[in-house]
């Protein structure tokens, strides 16, 4: 199996990038191939004790780099030879069996739909990212798409119930539509429309509209709304839980006696920490692109990278592409 490393794209590349693939491909049976400035990877590797030289890991030299400032579509234009375009275009062509990139989530997504192709009937791709709140919830989308029609939340909310059911095993999964309130009139016309769309189609399992504040406690197994929504509330997720967390070490911190207490709690507040850590689920996948491509943080560490790299491999694995063209269209990938 063959995973595909932008090493130039995210806050903390290369050097991260490199660290991080180079551990994956220590651990997971699986060769890793980076794209990027063949000089700066090997200089960077050779300076920190980094092992690339072995039989498993290979480069591909890319020219330029797509910053996060750049406009989406820069990676089929200006940037055509950028890390993450070459590594797409060997994705379209077959030369590796997954993507991923902590690079310009605009980018990622244009290219992804441009050159590698959204599943023929897949009328939005999406990100997919798993919230690990008491329930885990797979929102969607994420941070792909600012708006949507109708019909696409609808196939979100068919993409979702396939992905929970291959990656958590969840028999029939519940589905709900992120709103203002629970009542079926509640929303933007849109919504209402979506609403009824969601309730009268046979192959998903439809709660109704879920409120934000009902998310952490367990209301639903995938939450579907539109990209500009979604990225919010993942983001407000993530920075409410930091807030929490650095707010209850305060507390355990405040006095000798709190400190001695903190002691009989460390494990659990670890484990509480590296539930709510992106680092431990790596990255998000594309649903919808008919060839494995996953997004990871654009502030990802090592321990990120390589976790991203082991979500290709099992999203590889699922099949779950398989699953969404078997839907749309019956059995065909491209568009």
């Amino acid at each position: 199996m063959k995973i595909l490393i932008d090493a130039m794209s995210g806050d903390n590349a290369p050097l991260e990038i490199i660290r991080g693939a180079a551990m994956a491909a220590a651990a997971y049976d699986c060769e890793i191939m980076f794209i990027g400035d063949e000089d700066t990877i090997v200089n960077l590797a050779s300076e920190n004790n980094i092992e690339i030289n072995r039989s498993n890991i290979k480069l591909v030299h890319s020219s330029s780099v797509i910053s996060m400032e750049d406009a989406p579509l820069s990676v089929v234009r200006e940037k055509s030879d950028s890390s993450m375009a070459v590594g797409l275009k060997m994705l379209a062509a077959g030369e590796g069996d997954a993507f991923v990139s902590a690079g310009n989530t605009g980018a990622l997504y244009a290219g992804a739909t441009l050159i590698v192709r959204r599943i023929k009937g897949v009328k939005k791709a999406a990100i997919a990212t798993v919230i690990p709140f008491a329930r885990p919830v797979l929102l969607l989308d994420s941070g792909a798409n600012v708006e949507l029609p109708a019909e696409a939340y609808v196939q979100l909310a068919q993409m979702g119930t396939i992905y929970m059911r291959s990656i958590f095993g969840i028999p029939s999964p519940e589905v709900g539509l992120l709103n203002i309130g629970a009542e079926r009139t509640k929303g933007t016309k849109l919504l209402v429309e979506v609403y009824n769309m969601l309730e009268q189609d046979p192959t998903i399992n439809f709660k109704g509209n879920v409120e934000g504040k009902e998310l952490p406690f367990g209301v639903c197994d995938v939450l579907v709304t539109d990209g500009f929504t979604g990225n919010i509330v993942l983001k407000l997720t993530e920075g409410v839980s930091s807030f929490l967390l650095s707010k209850i070490k305060e507390v355990f911190y405040s006095n000798l006696i709190t400190k001695a207490s903190a002691l009989f709690v460390k494990k659990g507040m670890t484990n509480l920490k590296n539930e709510y850590n992106s680092s431990q689920y790596g990255g998000a996948p594309l649903l919808g692109i008919s060839r494995p491509v996953i997004k990871a943080h654009g502030s990802s560490d090592a321990e990120a990278i390589k976790n991203a790299v082991r979500q290709a491999i099992g999203y590889i694995n699922t099949g779950i592409i398989y699953e969404i063209a078997r839907l749309t269209v019956g059995d065909e990938l491209g568009e």
